[in-house]
């Protein structure tokens, strides 16, 4: 008999950590390969974990709720001696040998406590893992206790200028005393206001066990004399937690669920990273409208999908982005990375109330029925929980229609890493005056507004408006004998 490692998959580059929703399997169980083992979440969308190899569940190392980083070993399955030898080619590997596992004699690289000594021989399994940081090479000191950080609380502590001698001072709410996204974000929030409140430690425990026990809670305390960066020295005093009374008698308090902190925390963050400037114009879109009403029916008919406003606002962004290719862009610190490929998010809505941004690949290599089809399959995917980590990666510019809920027109909030994002209003008819070759007329147009939110950064003014007045520009001249 032998154990096989279940590893939490690579998602997506930009995705360092993922939240476990559910274990759809417990130790003892049952498992064939290729079966969900678990359900998990990232800051992008939900997906499911399948298992690698056909046995029985032995052990879960993480608990619902608990952050997990990428490439983390989460459970082990028990499998026959002969599936094992079978999946590294019929030779047994001892620990030392198998990817991602090292010798009981040595600390571990995934921050769990170490295996007994008569620890079974593991099977060499081909899912990726990435690197893990170990605390000499996170500079963790033997204070420390070894401690591990994910690289999304290294990347954060680095951005924020906290040392790590001041951050293993902080005391972390995740597996085994792990500080979180969340933990740090709070030390941080806390240090900026002048106060550090108190934070529940929880006490590191054994593979396979239930949730952390929580102990009393600690204040955090100041920075070390020996730190590098001044500390600011505070009085300890505990922050009253807001009771019920404190927001009135005739009040009803929701929770925010994850989906919602997460687009809270990007939508914050993304203020504080970009300076918001946005352009508007108007659009009569009169020609736009009368050629869908005409087509609509037979393009449905024909091509067995429906023909809706989005696809004909992104090929007009598509064009304009190709004669302005800043605005399909990213910074990285002093450098503009300009994209070649365009990528278009689309931002949906779902039943729950809350947003998600799909994203069409490689948008300019589509035509207008590979547009549609794009549109109408992400969105359907989007509301029926159905989209795949991919599907919401690598966009380089994002349309949101405000105009589906009435709106006139909306200064949207950048979606990061991006530099600019375009809001569509909804279509009015409205009086306007039409300059024609007997003089000027009064008439009935349909019009819309545009606006561009973009990146002060990288974006100047000159080139914002005149890609939103582009894009206005193209809308316009939408041709009516057009074919499709």
């Amino acid at each position: 008999m032998s154990l096989v490692d279940l590893v939490m998959p690579k998602m997506g580059e930009s995705i360092m950590e993922a939240t476990i929703l559910k274990w759809n399997k417990l130790p003892g169980d049952a498992v064939k390969q290729d079966e969900t083992v678990l359900e998990i979440a990232t800051d992008k969308v939900d997906s499911e974990v399948p298992s690698i190899t056909a046995g029985t569940l032995e052990e879960i190392l993480y608990q619902v709720n608990d952050v997990v980083p990428i490439g983390a070993v989460i459970a082990r399955i028990r499998t026959a001696a002969k599936e094992a030898a079978s999946a590294d080619g019929g030779q047994s590997l001892a620990p030392a040998d198998a990817a991602g596992i090292v010798p009981d004699s040595q600390p571990p690289t995934v921050n769990h406590p170490a295996q007994s000594q008569s620890a079974p021989v593991y099977a060499q399994t081909t899912t990726p893992a990435t690197p893990q940081y170990s605390p000499s090479s996170n500079g963790a000191g033997a204070g420390a206790g070894h401690r591990f950080y994910s690289p999304l609380v290294l990347n954060i502590a680095a951005n924020e200028g906290v040392p790590l001698s001041e951050l293993e001072s902080i005391p972390g709410s995740g597996n085994e005393g792990r500080v979180t996204k969340k933990d740090i974000l709070q030390y941080i929030d806390n240090k900026k206001s002048g106060h550090y409140a108190p934070a529940s430690v929880v006490a590191p425990t054994g593979i396979g066990t239930t949730r952390p026990e929580t102990i009393a809670p600690v204040s955090y305390p100041a920075q070390a004399a020996a730190s590098t960066a001044p500390a600011r020295v505070v009085a300890e005093t505990p922050v009253s937690q807001p009771t019920i009374s404190s927001y009135g008698s005739n009040v009803e308090i929701i929770e925010m669920d994850r989906m919602r902190r997460l687009i809270a925390d990007h939508m914050v963050r993304s203020v504080h990273t970009s300076p918001h400037v946005t352009s508007i114009s108007e659009a009569d879109v009169t020609h736009l409208v009368h050629w869908r009403d005409k087509v609509k029916k037979e393009f449905e008919k024909r091509e067995n999908t429906k023909l809706t406003f989005t696809p004909l606002f992104i090929e007009a962004v598509i064009r304009c982005i190709k004669k302005y290719p800043l605005i399909n862009s990213s910074l990285d610190g002093d450098k503009i990375i300009i994209k070649k490929d365009i990528n278009i998010g689309m931002a949906t809505a779902l039943p729950s109330g809350n947003l998600i941004v799909p994203v069409i690949r490689s948008a300019d290599q589509l035509n207008l029925t590979g547009l549609a089809r794009q549109v109408n399959s992400l969105a359907d995917n989007a509301r029926q929980n159905k989209l795949r980590p991919e599907d919401t990666q690598g966009g380089t510019f994002t349309l949101t229609n405000v105009g589906t809920f009435g709106s006139l027109m909306g200064t949207p909030i950048i979606n990061q890493p991006q530099v600019a994002i375009l809001a569509v209003g909804a279509i009015k008819k409205r009086p306007m005056v039409l300059e024609t070759p007997e003089g000027d007329a009064i008439v009935i147009r349909h019009m819309m507004y545009v606006s561009l939110s973009y990146d002060h950064r990288i974006v100047d003014g000159s080139l914002g408006a005149t890609f939103c007045s582009a894009v206005a520009r193209e809308l316009e001249n939408f041709s009516l004998d057009r074919e499709f």
